[in-house]
């Protein structure tokens, strides 16, 4: 079943990404003219996911003056004044989720469906299952990131688990889509935590799994990354 609600992480400073940050968080940095953020929101809409949660942190104004005029949504904005790290912040806001399996989703992530009536959302959606899964996470091959550098994050075994390479020799990068069960934060720490923790303790137990995307997922870091994905864009746009 598909999830009906989502948490977006879009607190971190991007730095990384500087001078295009130093003046706006990086999930509201655009490419070919509409900011990632928004194109993260476009496919949770197609996949009828209305109700997300936003986290912020630099320039959360920023960021709640853009989505508050996102028709069709539901959104709810946690301010964090200090960084709760990409678990803690999740935590602080697990209420919103009841109990359900949610997705969880990069700020600034950008990804394209080669098969639009069959998205990654729809692949998350259809291989969930919550009797033997706490994490299902999507994985993009390294061997297709052409337009900016792939890391390899994971390996995934033939049973559908995923397996994190710790020196990086992977043959996935994950792309920080999810879909997660909220029992994965028992026995958490209140405050702030790294999401990681939660995936290598779920791999532990034998109930972290993944899926390959295949369509394009792009890791924006640097402004080569933007630079790359945004004449890439503009040519497509034009072709088109």
């Amino acid at each position: 079943m598909m999830p009906s609600k989502a948490f977006i992480l879009a607190a971190g400073y991007g730095k990384r990404l500087r001078p295009h940050t130093d003046t706006r968080p990086k999930p509201l940095v655009e490419v070919n003219g509409r900011s990632l953020i928004e194109r993260t929101l476009d496919h949770l809409e197609k996949a009828n996911v209305r109700d997300v949660v936003v986290n912020t942190h630099y320039l959360p104004q920023q960021i709640t003056s853009r989505l508050q005029g996102r028709k069709g949504f539901n959104i709810a904005f946690s301010h964090e004044e200090e960084l709760l790290d990409t678990g803690g912040g999740i935590k602080k806001m697990l209420h919103f989720f009841a109990g359900e399996p949610f997705f969880v989703l990069s700020g600034d992530g950008l990804w394209e469906d080669k098969n639009a009536d069959f998205t990654a959302l729809d692949a998350l959606a259809a291989a969930w299952d919550p009797t033997k899964m706490d994490i299902l996470i999507l994985l993009q091959p390294v061997n297709t990131m052409v337009l900016t550098e792939g890391v390899g994050d994971y390996q995934l075994g033939q049973d559908g688990r995923a397996i994190r390479s710790r020196d990086k020799t992977g043959t996935a990068m994950f792309t920080s889509m999810r879909i997660n069960h909220p029992r994965i934060f028992k026995d958490t720490p209140d405050g702030s935590f790294s999401y990681l923790d939660l995936l290598d303790r779920t791999e532990e137990q034998g109930r972290l799994y993944g899926v390959l995307h295949t369509g394009d997922w792009h890791h924006i870091s640097t402004p080569a990354d933007l630079a790359a994905v945004e004449r890439a864009y503009k040519r497509s746009k034009a072709a088109g």
